[in-house]
């Protein structure tokens, strides 16, 4: 296995990481490749500051049974028409 990470390679695990989704190996490589990669880095950091202001906002999303409600309105409504 490799050790050096390119840099889409990079993104992508640091994207695994933001989600807890990454290998131990994997988040080694990747400190290394952000040591030495600024572009990376930054990208890191912009990253990290998306998933936080996204945990911040405490969205809400509907439940399943609501969608299949809403759905089946949109439905009735164009047989209505």
């Amino acid at each position: 296995m490799k050790f050096y990470l390119k840099c889409n390679e990079a993104a992508h695990v640091c994207d695994k990481t933001q989600y807890n989704e990454a290998r131990f190996l994997d988040k080694l490589r990747l400190k290394m490749h952000l040591l030495m990669c600024k572009l990376c880095r930054n990208y890191s950091k912009r990253n990290a500051a998306l998933t936080k202001n996204i945990k911040a906002a405490n969205l809400k999303t509907l439940t399943a049974t609501e969608k299949q409600q809403i759905k089946n309105r949109l439905e009735q409504q164009s047989f209505d028409k």
